[in-house]
Order: structure tokens, then C-alpha cells, then sequence
């Protein structure tokens, strides 16, 4: 069984927790390991603070590495990748980032994406790292709650009904598959994949299936 870190670049244990039991779920033959950002934000909202998540996540692997823990692969379990190149460039085991996973798997088979999400000020950030998939092509952009995205994720159910018109509009603008963008938004991602006519990706199953296929190439 293949041993697998999910390093989370925020400080919420809850959602550390919520994103292992998540990918466990998608790939039960394989273990995830959580850990979680030392310190930075308790949710990722604005460019900053996907710097200093960068700089938690390489602190993390660093610890690990330091002190010989043994593990298989990595994933980054922020929307945004932060961190992904730099640990990448560690060159020690194989890592993906959420977002980049749910990208690829949105946009496969040639299909128009979107991202719906609650952060209006990563919207920059967003498109830059489809940008480094390749997939700009088939980005039409990002969709976002209105409203303080603070507020909007303290209330699962406002979390959900806002989400789910914001997954409405993205459609409506020719998304054929939709992104439910933040590990944050992880449990919410679940229920909204019943509720719409196009496929929603779930970044943290599709980050859990990427890294194992990473593993296991055909």
C-alpha cells in the first residue's frame, strides 16, 4: 500500500482531517497521511497568503524528509498549488497539487471548465496555474459566491445553495464540467455533484487519483 502525504497549506486541522477522509474515500488501497500548514492562514482567500502557504508546505516536506518518513508521494491540498514547483524541484517523490488534478480531469476529452469557488481575489492566481497545465484553451474562467468568503464557508448550507447558483452560472456562460475550487469546499463538493446536468470535480478525489496513477503509470 502506497503511502501518501496530503499537506494542507492552511492551518485547519478540520480540514485536513475532512481532505484524508475525502481522498481515503476515492483510493481506499492506498494510505494518506495528513499534515497540516505550522502556521499561516486557516483558509487560503487572498494571494499572500498563498505565499505563505508555499513556504508551509516546504517547511513541511522538509521536516519529513529531515526526520526520514517514508512516503511514496505527496499532494498539495490548496487550490491554488501552493508550494507544488518548489517541491517538485526536491525531486524526491512524486507530487501533485489539487488544483492541477482537477483541472486535467475537468478539461479531459476536450471539454470546456470552470472553476466555481468563494475567493474573488485568487482569480488571477487561479488562471495562472491552468495556465501552467496547458489548459487555457479550455478555461472560461472562474465563478465566485458573493458575499465574504469567511461568512460564506461558516454556513454549510448558505455554502452550498451559493455554490450551487455559482455552478449554474458557469454553466450557463458553456462550462461543460465544473470545479469546486478549495479544500475548504471539499465536503460541500460532494452533495453538489447530484444537483447539476454537467460532471462536478471534486479536486481532492481527483488529486487522490492523479497521484496514484503517478505511482502506478499503465
Amino acid at each position: 500500500m502506497s503511502r501518501i502525504l496530503l499537506i494542507n497549506p492552511n492551518s485547519n486541522r478540520e480540514t485536513t482531517e475532512a481532505m484524508v477522509a475525502i481522498a481515503a474515500s476515492a483510493m481506499p488501497d492506498h494510505h494518506f497521511a495528513g499534515r497540516t500548514a505550522p502556521f499561516g492562514e486557516s483558509m487560503i482567500v487572498e494571494p499572500q497568503a498563498l505565499v505563505i502557504g508555499a513556504r508551509a508546505v516546504s517547511a513541511i516536506l522538509a521536516g519529513e524528509i529531515a526526520e526520514g518518513t517514508v512516503f511514496d508521494g505527496a499532494i498539495i491540498a490548496a487550490f491554488g498549488d501552493p508550494g507544488l514547483d518548489e517541491a517538485r524541484r526536491l525531486g524526491t517523490v512524486p507530487v501533485c497539487g489539487i488544483g492541477e488534478a482537477s483541472f486535467h480531469e475537468a478539461g479531459a476529452a476536450g471539454r470546456s471548465f470552470a472553476v466555481a469557488t468563494t475567493t474573488p481575489a485568487l482569480e488571477r492566481a487561479i488562471a495562472e496555474r491552468v495556465e501552467k497545465t496547458g489548459l487555457s484553451s479550455r478555461f472560461i474562467g472562474s465563478f465566485f459566491t458573493p458575499g465574504d468568503p469567511f461568512a460564506v464557508i461558516a454556513d454549510p448550507a448558505r455554502l452550498k445553495e451559493e455554490l450551487s447558483l455559482t455552478v449554474e452560472a458557469a454553466i450557463r456562460a458553456g462550462a461543460e464540467a465544473v470545479i469546486i475550487g478549495g479544500g475548504p469546499l471539499a465536503m460541500a463538493a460532494r452533495d453538489l455533484g447530484r444537483r447539476h446536468a454537467v460532471p462536478i470535480i471534486e479536486p481532492v478525489p481527483a488529486a487522490a487519483r492523479r497521484i496514484a496513477a503517478m505511482l502506478h503509470p499503465c
